[in-house]
């Protein structure tokens, strides 16, 4: 069965309702810090408690005149909850509601994320695990190399998960910011009291100071991370379409019973999910970039930024926690093909062992240079002629008079490239 991504948690972030709600709440939680503070009279704030609620056609159908979305709001508002409305939004302006609102959403996005991520990392470090000692071929290049593991591979993409998972923790950290503070910033018609108590309700902490604005760094830091994470995505996508390369197919991408890979050609099982992968990434970089180019603001006031975020935010945290979902059940369901990994490791006749002989040469008092010609001719050989390279060396007088012929053999060792790879394993925490 195709597995379908629909949006249950991180699409209800983001409608209408949930935006509302938020700023609803904000609203109403204003107004319990100011009857604390017994600026608003104890029935009026029970009015507004118990009244205060929306309609979402109302506020576009008001906004159709006003032009103001906060104002379209608050009229709203106003007319469920009665002569009490005077006390909602006062001493406030519209960044207020608006930026600790979006903060509120923005972290529960997060956090939805790093469920996300925790699960990829899991997911990653059991195929690291189940491959750790499986043989193929490292390129360079695109060209053979060495010999690594498909374990190792993944033991490295794990790691990388990590340092996603630390960015992104700090990235929520960073947004997981309210400011309650009035035109410009200054508290002129409120008390900070408002703001600490309206923050602490939400799970954010107050702005240390602001311009009547939350300053966008902050979102430019969550929102370049959630690029670096699709970057990520976006790599190991890459890596793994290389591999599923017909004349390669060291892994395939699962393919379903009924799937078919292409209009023309009934023969094709393309890597349709990692090239979709792949492709989004680039939607976050860009929107990346364009929450940079939000930092700068005139006077550090303006509202160029707000019709950007509508966009960016939403879209891109929809997009990641989709390219997350996908990615997951790619490697979950990940097909690996250590035979093909080992057909790829034997075509070059024994050539990705030149370091081993190379470095015995030096070892045992050939200098660099004279060794590197003396591999290099035999590989050249090897690699013109279509030779064995191991056959070639055991011919060469040059280099047997230096390490012996029964010697030869110890250098053309599989197992000597993967010796320390649980000590790598260790380092990344998967053992």
């Amino acid at each position: 069965m195709v597995e379908r991504y629909t949006l249950p948690e991180m699409g209800a972030i983001w409608t209408d309702q949930a935006k509302f709600d938020a700023w609803l709440k904000v609203e109403v939680l204003a107004c319990e810090a100011q009857a604390q503070m017994g600026i608003i009279p104890a029935e009026d704030l029970k009015d507004i408690q118990e009244k205060a609620q929306f309609n979402i056609q109302r506020i576009l159908e008001i906004e159709e005149t006003t032009h103001h979305d906060v104002i379209a709001f608050l009229t709203n508002v106003a007319e469920y909850v009665g002569p009490a409305s005077r006390f909602i939004h006062l001493g406030m302006t519209s960044s207020d509601l608006l930026d600790t609102a979006m903060a509120h959403l923005m972290r529960k996005a997060g956090l939805i994320l790093q469920k996300k991520l925790e699960k990829l990392k899991t997911v990653v470090g059991r195929r690291a695990l189940e491959y750790k000692n499986t043989p193929c071929i490292g390129r360079s290049h695109g060209i053979h190399a060495e010999v690594t593991s498909f374990g190792l591979k993944l033991a490295v993409w794990y790691d990388e998960i990590t340092r996603s998972e630390k960015r992104l923790a700090a990235a929520i950290d960073t947004i997981s910011v309210g400011q309650i503070s009035g035109a410009v910033g200054t508290f002129a018609h409120l008390e900070p009291f408002v703001e600490e108590y309206v923050c602490e309700k939400l799970a954010l902490k107050p702005a240390p100071a602001s311009t009547q604005i939350l300053q966008r760094d902050r979102y430019a830091e969550f929102l370049t991370t959630l690029a670096v994470i699709a970057s990520s995505l976006d790599k190991f996508a890459t890596e793994l379409r290389n591999l599923q390369r017909t004349e390669i197919l060291e892994v395939e991408e699962f393919f379903s019973k009924g799937q078919k890979g292409s209009s023309a050609m009934p023969h094709k099982r393309n890597p349709i999910t990692c090239e979709r992968v792949a492709g989004m990434a680039r939607i976050l970089r860009g929107n990346a970039l364009a929450a940079l180019e939000n930092v700068a603001l005139w006077h550090e006031r303006d509202i160029t930024h707000s019709s950007v975020e509508r966009v960016i935010i939403p879209d891109s945290t929809i997009a990641l926690d989709y390219m997350l979902h996908k990615f997951i059940h790619v490697m979950d369901k990940l097909l690996v093909y250590p035979e093909n990994m080992m057909k790829n490791i034997d075509k070059t006749n024994g050539l990705i062992f030149s370091q081993q002989l190379l470095l015995a040469l030096a070892k045992n008092g050939v200098s660099r240079e004279d060794a590197y010609a003396m591999v290099q001719r035999n590989a050249m050989a090897a690699w013109e002629k279509g030779t064995d390279f191991q056959t070639n060396v055991k011919k060469d007088q040059e280099i047997v008079g230096v390490l012996g012929k029964d010697a030869v053999d110890t250098f053309f060792d599989l197992d000597k490239n993967l010796r320390h790879a649980t000590t790598i394993f260790k380092r990344v925490g998967l053992e």
